[in-house]
């Protein structure tokens, strides 16, 4: 099987992360990003969508970081998809919720116009309106998050086991660290986050991206403010 991704990719991290600790072999191929690979052949040809990440396995090629989970984690009877139909309506539930909420809110509306200036919006204002909103939705997302998925007492996402939800819950919330931003007024997201991030394997997969984040630390960013 082979990855196509790019390793500070928000998509890329937690199919990298996931196979990095359940010992799935993956040869991997970095799309440069930054050099705009991703609308260059041979990769534009390869998934016409343009994005990251792509899994070839075979003849077949998957697209969507979440959709590759759920094939990888079927793929090797991980239990971190679980066979019980409603145990594992909750885990699709709850990566839905993370890609349709919080990631439209926190990433497209919040971080990616601060940090990508292809994301930047032609005016200041509509630049302040869009922040704006970013920043109440994922205050609210990150809220729901804190008090009603994981609550005082819950380790993960979905209960008391790790599921691919938290794999891809984990890069999600912390893409706000390209914008420096301060989770301790989400007490509960703070804890699972420690959590996460004390996997064997976090500190080797996630070398680039944390890179990047501490290169924007002190910068003046707009970010999500307590209260």
């Amino acid at each position: 099987m082979k990855l196509y991704m790019h390793p500070v990719a928000t998509t890329s991290r937690p199919v990298r992360l996931f196979c990095a600790e359940s010992g799935i072999a993956l040869e991997e191929e970095v799309v440069d990003l930054m050099t705009g690979a991703h609308h260059k052949e041979p990769f534009a040809s390869l998934n016409p969508s343009r994005q990251v990440p792509l899994l070839v396995d075979g003849d077949m090629r998957l697209t969507e970081s979440s959709a590759i989970l759920k094939y990888l984690a079927e793929k090797h009877d991980s239990p971190a998809y679980p066979k019980d139909l409603q145990k594992r309506a909750k885990v699709n539930e709850m990566m839905d919720w993370l890609n349709t909420g919080l990631m439209r809110d926190l990433g497209y509306n919040l971080v990616y116009p601060q940090v990508y200036p292809h994301h930047k919006r032609r005016s200041d204002e509509a630049q302040a309106g869009t922040l704006a909103w970013g920043q109440e939705g994922a205050k609210r997302w990150l809220l729901l998050l804190d008090q009603n998925w994981l609550g005082a007492d819950q380790p993960y996402l979905c209960g008391d086991e790790i599921t691919i939800a938290d794999y891809f819950g984990v890069c999600t919330v912390t893409l706000a660290e390209l914008i420096d931003c301060d989770f301790s007024q989400f007490p509960n997201v703070s804890r699972w986050l420690s959590t996460m991030k004390s996997l064997k394997s976090w500190d080797a997969v996630n070398q680039v991206f944390q890179a990047a984040a501490a290169g924007n630390k002190g910068k003046p960013f707009e970010v999500v403010k307590a209260g």
